[in-house]
């Protein structure tokens, strides 16, 4: 991904207030010091922005456009990025424990690394995501669309797989439930 023409969170305004003073009084809210406040993005147009390294712990994101963002390292557990647009998105080293994505487009996204642990990623898009070495363990990713991933050492260990699009998907090298004997894995 080239990080060129991104755009910065102090140039990036959201009902009226600067991104910069969102995030912190986001920190300030995660951190339990006064003034702070949960931040709320939801249905920001957030696309294109340099967003790595951010705290958005627990932030509102439903409905968000991220759409080619860079949010490597940042950190983003329990947040509700239900229905994000996140196509393309750099998540490379991000947290997501326990995220909640119903819904969200992350196809072609760069998702390495990823702790998707306890995630709720029902029905999300992962067409053609970079998904190598990603924690799916305990994740609900019933209806999720998998198709041309690059699932590479991925942990599917105490995940349920009942209605995943895993078509071109080479499960080889992936850490598999328990019994589970897939008609889509590749031999090496």
């Amino acid at each position: 991904m080239e990080n060129m023409g991104l755009k910065k969170a102090k140039s990036i305004k959201h009902n009226g207030k600067k991104l910069t003073e969102i995030l912190e009084a986001h920190d300030r809210f995660f951190r339990g010091h006064d003034g702070g406040t949960r931040a709320d993005l939801g249905g920001a147009d957030l696309s294109g922005a340099d967003l790595s390294g951010v705290n958005l712990s627990g932030a509102i994101l439903r409905g968000a456009n991220l759409k080619g963002s860079d949010l490597r390292k940042s950190k983003l557990p329990g947040a509700d990025l239900s229905g994000a647009n996140m196509h393309g998105v750099d998540l490379r080293n991000s947290d997501l424990t326990e995220a909640i994505l119903p819904g969200a487009d992350l196809s072609e996204a760069q998702a390495s690394g990823i702790e998707f642990f306890r995630c709720d990623l029902s029905n999300v898009n992962f067409e053609r995501a970079i998904l190598r070495n990603a924690n799916f363990r305990l994740a609900n990713i019933s209806g999720a669309k998998l198709a041309g991933a690059d699932m590479g050492v991925a942990i599917l260990r105490e995940t349920d797989l009942t209605g995943v699009d895993l078509s071109g998907v080479d499960l080889g090298t992936a850490l598999m439930p328990k019994g589970w004997a897939g008609a889509k894995v590749k031999s090496a």
